[in-house]
């Protein structure tokens, strides 16, 4: 984005302020240099209301990208921006400095690659010390919420994943090759679209509650693939999992099922049935929602099925002692209910209704 600069005829004055180009088009033998960050940086942050007017900013990472989006909260009024970096510079802080001193920033945002697909498992920043925080944004797009988006969301502020930047960068593009001004709201049914189509449907619940034929209606009825955890742990053990929780017993179990959850929460456009007890673990729901909208199929006690090879339900009594316990941990994790208490119609339903609820808050 930098190096590319000297090769070009023309930049454009936009691009030339920010030191960086992203977007080079040939006219007549002519190459001119655009940077499309800026624009779709900008049109991410005033969809979501994030507004840098007054406010301290702390921006992660020094690239090219990092450039336009620092040109952009400056130009929008920002009172600070701080750059952080893990080397030494003349021109940024350490993240030891970051914390001690500026734990009153107000909104951070993170151009580094830290927390991008295959890496998911890293924040590039712990929030925990900032106090003052209010929103949170990552350039990130893979996956669609990175820890760090998570995080945020944690600590209840505004979180941010960089796929609308790239959707906005877009938009910009456009414009530049086509000569054609895309309106902001074809722009926002374009982001619904992908959001929807690379979201995957995750869902939670008691053992005989219904993920399983919700999940297949609900997969065919969204155009997703439909894959169940117990179905992939019984392929990876090579046995029914009453009899693998006999021989090798629970903790097993869950190593297991943990790196089943690992393996297809990193994939996209698919509805994910989990077995009963994954919410024990806390660290599968955050897995699961990187790429997922987690919906709890919520069934009355008196209807869960029970025995049929279930090994921690084998009786309606001791059903009901599970739910209970188990209760404070699909509240915990659900990001929208489906009540599956009727018919697999209604059932099905009320999780594509609920589904859609949750993607048009995103």
């Amino acid at each position: 984005k930098e190096m590319v600069i000297p090769y070009l005829d023309c930049i454009d004055p936009k691009a030339e302020a920010i030191g960086a180009v992203n977007t080079i088009v040939n006219k007549n033998n002519r190459l001119y240099g655009y940077n499309t960050d800026y624009d779709g940086f900008r049109y991410m942050l005033v969809k979501h209301k994030i507004d840098p007017r007054g406010k301290k900013v702390l921006l992660l990472g020094k690239g090219g990208a990092a450039k336009a989006c620092i040109s952009v909260v400056t130009d929008m009024g920002a009172k600070e921006v701080l750059t952080v970096y893990y080397k030494e510079n003349p021109e940024t802080i350490s993240y030891d400095a970051c914390y001690q001193n500026h734990g009153d920033a107000q909104i951070i945002i993170n151009t580094t690659p830290v927390g991008m697909f295959p890496n998911t498992e890293h924040s590039p920043i712990d929030l925990s010390s900032f106090e003052r925080l209010e929103a949170v944004v990552d350039v990130v797009y893979n996956p669609l919420r990175t820890q760090f988006v998570l995080d945020g969301i944690s600590k209840g502020v505004i979180a941010v994943g960089g796929l609308e930047m790239l959707i906005g960068q877009a938009k910009c593009a456009v414009a530049i090759f086509l000569e054609k001004k895309v309106e902001d709201s074809i722009t926002h049914r374009l982001y619904s679209s992908l959001l929807e189509e690379r979201s995957n449907l995750v869902l939670i619940g008691m053992s005989g509650c219904g993920k399983t034929t919700l999940g297949k209606k609900a997969a065919e009825c969204l155009g997703k693939t439909f894959i169940d955890i117990d179905e992939e742990i019984v392929n990876e053990i090579k046995m029914p999992i009453e009899d693998y929780f006999n021989q090798m017993g629970e903790p097993a179990f869950r190593e297991i099922e943990k790196a089943m959850v690992q393996k297809y929460s990193q994939l996209n456009g698919f509805v994910i049935s989990t077995g009963g007890g994954v919410i024990k673990d806390w660290e599968n729901i955050n897995i699961l929602k990187k790429n997922g909208r987690i919906v709890w199929i919520k069934r009355e006690v008196s209807l869960l099925e029970s025995g049929n090879g279930r090994p921690l339900t084998p009786n309606a009594e001791t059903t009901l002692r599970l739910y209970q316990e188990r209760l404070p941990l699909y509240t915990a994790a659900a990001e929208g209910i489906c009540e599956n208490n009727f018919s697999p119609e209604k059932g099905l339903d009320e999780l594509i209704l609920v589904f859609a609820q949750i993607l048009s808050k995103a």
